[in-house]
């Protein structure tokens, strides 16, 4: 018998895995390989996190304070119509449906969501849309919004390199003017980005913690996914994320291939992408009534609409004034290159040439998830060849992301000198030099700041006539503050008071405090003279690039000019005689001596008024004084090469002169400086029929009735040429459509 307590081998249980011999030849199971898994960072100490946390309290209240000062945004003409008819929409419970076809702008292919919260908190407040107390709700809201894409991007750049990654993407942002200076007054593109960037940081705070993510960043990822979508068909973009991701995750988090035997796993993965994407959808589809309309289908038409929705409109892209469907395939890359601060530019170029490190270092999955939200979207409307202006703004969800990406570079140079102190002070001593700059223009510029220009390109002063600066006009709040310092508005005014602009929304709001004392015309910069005015506002917005960079703006009849960067912005002109109205209303009369002496009047007083040149050569033109004529054109071209009216004229004095080749080339020329010119066209095609040259005749006139499809002139000639080409069909055409025209 054995001992007790030691029993024998005969007698021992029998193992379940086989004998020893068989043991021997069995592998023990391989554990799943987690590919993503990277050593720990650092956890944040109290200290720290009170900085981070600091920060971001103290950037809300900034950007706050600051929006309570800036202008009215141009584009609110569109929004604030919008926002009434989403709140009578849901106020009736959908028997107003005003809101589920609006012509003018198309907003109701965006959604709804900002435009919708901020008016009924309006409404609850009793504010309309005149009072100043309105559009100070909207640039709070929108500022708040701000706020919330830097603080989500700072979380991000926490998750993936630390606390300290999070606090330089903090301190990036808040001194980035570009985005300060939107998040102040831009209602579209700043809401778009704190969904974007929202969605993307609690994506991977919940696929972190799979498969028991937090419900909190549950929640925040469907808001963040319901917040993009409700304010753009592109949010779409951030489903997309969504998934790919959460599948990449998925795939790599569990060992590749193998991941897929684990049914259990798969299950929670799918339940948790679907059903936050679903809620987030719902979401989106609560502020957007033309989506509720059919859900499945209408957000997906406005997707594929997007691409026609952007007017086309003039752009200033380096000297050059071009249509914003023209502009070549860099303009994106060089407005972004040229506005946002050294610090994030050399940061990302930093972090592109970093990023093996980056990618052996940290989560490599999460590091290309922040370079691909950057760099994806700027490309892809690259490819698309997308209509852009005004810059860059329809890309600002992608500048959290580069920030973050430019972190994720200074961060890890502080890392890498960590053992030499020196050193790191002196990275940290790059970062505040490269930031300056940005931080000196914010406090210089408070009011204003997304008019922004780095130094490489010589500063909002060195941009000054190469790029677009105020092109959404909110300098006209400073131009109608000046005029109230000096007393030209005041409740009391004894005599009423009319301002011109070409940016009529946001001076009518500005103005509407005074009730009738005030009357604001809209009037383009062109058409300055087409009415008659007392003071007028006008930001560069619209002028050649050639009439800014020579000096010729602000107009010599400007009693104020409103500057930022050491560049003039805005200019508050005064009319003295109102001799250009009057010489203009004489020339439509037919009135030519008293337009000759009125404009002679104009030049006199303001020698450098395009417009008042051209309505004298126009002048000279109708009497037969082509001399005369060609000499007032030739100044107006001095102060804006670009303009249509005096570059024809000129080519009408080579006609009249029977200088047929010099008055070709001065056509031609016309066209170079403005292709959407449907006169010179025109009268290019009669000089093709003197030349008998009829089909590049027939091909100006197509080009001309394309620009100009009312333009009769140019049917009347197309018949003519069809019937001396004994083609009948076409000219029947041609005479048919012009019937259409009556």
């Amino acid at each position: 018998m054995a001992k007790s307590g030691k029993p024998s081998p005969k007698n021992s249980p029998k193992s379940h895995s086989g004998s020893p011999q068989q043991r021997s030849t069995l592998k023990p199971a391989t554990p799943v390989r987690d590919w993503l898994k990277r050593p720990p960072l650092p956890a944040p100490d109290l200290i720290t996190s009170k900085v981070f946390w600091g920060m971001a309290m103290f950037g809300l209240v900034f950007l706050v304070a600051l929006s309570f000062g800036t202008g009215i945004n141009a584009d609110d003409k569109f929004q604030v119509d919008y926002s009434q008819k989403l709140v009578n929409y849901y106020s009736t419970f959908g028997k107003d449906t005003t809101a589920l076809n609006i012509p003018d702008g198309s907003m109701h292919l965006y959604g709804g969501f900002f435009e919708t919260v901020t008016g009924f908190a309006s409404k609850s407040l009793g504010y309309q849309t005149t009072d100043i107390g309105y559009h100070n709700i909207r640039h709070a809201s929108s500022a708040v919004l701000g706020w919330v894409a830097m603080l989500c991007a700072a979380l991000f750049a926490s998750l993936l390199g630390g606390q300290r990654a999070g606090i330089i993407t903090l301190i990036i942002m808040l001194v980035s003017p570009r985005f300060v200076g939107d998040s102040l007054m831009n209602p579209k593109d700043i809401p778009f980005a704190a969904g974007y960037m929202m969605a993307i940081y609690n994506m991977v705070a919940v696929l972190d913690r799979m498969p028991n993510p937090r419900r909190w960043n549950l929640v925040g990822l469907a808001v963040g996914l319901g917040i993009a979508l409700s304010t753009r068909a592109g949010g779409l973009l951030s489903f997309g994320i969504l998934g790919m991701f959460a599948g990449l995750h998925f795939f790599f988090k569990n060992g590749g291939f193998k991941a897929f035997s684990n049914g259990q796993n798969l299950k929670k993965y799918v339940l948790v992408t679907l059903g936050v994407a679903a809620v987030g959808y719902v979401f989106a589809l609560l502020f957007w009534p033309y989506a509720l309309q059919d859900p499945l289908k209408n957000p997906f038409v406005a997707l594929s609409k997007f691409s026609n929705l952007e007017g086309r409109i003039m752009v200033l892209f380096e000297g050059v004034n071009i249509w914003s469907n023209k502009t070549p395939w860099n303009y994106p890359l060089k407005w972004i290159g040229y506005t946002i601060p050294l610090v994030t530019l050399a940061g990302f170029a930093g972090g592109m040439l970093l990023l093996p490190r980056l990618l052996r270092r940290l989560n490599p999955l999460w590091v290309g998830l922040a370079f691909f939200t950057a760099i994806f979207p700027v490309f892809y409307v690259i490819y698309k060849d997308s209509v852009l202006h005004d810059g860059w703004r329809h890309l600002s969800f992608a500048y959290p992301p580069i920030v973050v990406c430019a972190s994720l570079f200074w961060n890890e140079l502080a890392h890498f000198f960590s053992e030499k102190k020196y050193a790191q002070w002196a990275v940290y001593g790059a970062m505040a030099l490269l930031l300056g700059d940005a931080a000196a223009f914010i406090v210089n510029n408070p009011k204003m700041p997304y008019i922004y220009f780095n130094p490489i390109v010589g500063g909002t002063a060195g941009a000054y006539g190469e790029f677009e600066t105020d092109y959404w006009g909110i300098s006209t709040r400073q131009g109608i503050e000046w005029l109230e310092s000096q007393g030209i508005l005041k409740p009391d005014m004894p005599e009423k008071v009319v301002i011109a602009t070409n940016m009529f929304y946001s001076t009518k709001i500005l103005t509407a405090k005074y009730g009738d004392k005030v009357l604001v015309k809209y009037l383009k910069w062109e058409k300055r003279c087409d009415d008659a005015w007392d003071y007028a506002l006008y930001p560069t917005r619209f002028l050649s690039g050639s009439t800014l960079k020579k000096g010729m703006w602000p107009p010599d009849n400007s009693v104020h000019v409103v500057q930022a960067g050491g560049a003039p912005i805005l200019a508050i002109l005064k009319d003295n005689g109102r001799n250009c109205a009057l010489g203009t209303a004489s020339y439509k009369l037919g009135d030519w001596a008293t337009a000759i002496e009125r404009f002679q009047a104009e030049v006199a007083n303001v020698p450098d008024n395009e417009l008042a040149w051209i309505g004298l050569a126009m002048a000279y033109m109708n009497i037969q004084q082509f001399e005369e004529s060609k000499a007032a054109a030739e100044r107006a071209i001095g102060i804006d090469p670009n303009d249509t009216q005096a570059n024809n004229l000129i080519g009408m004095y080579w006609l009249n002169k029977e200088d047929i080749p010099q008055a070709k080339a001065q056509f031609l020329l016309a066209i170079k400086r403005d292709y959407n010119n449907p006169m010179a066209w025109y009268y290019l095609a009669i000089i093709a029929t003197e030349e008998q040259d009829n089909q590049t005749a027939l091909a100006n006139l197509l080009k001309a009735i394309e620009l100009a499809p009312t333009f009769k002139l140019a049917y009347e000639l197309s018949v003519r040429i069809y019937e001396s080409m004994g083609d009948e069909a076409n000219a029947q055409r041609f005479r048919k459509a012009m019937e259409r025209l009556k």
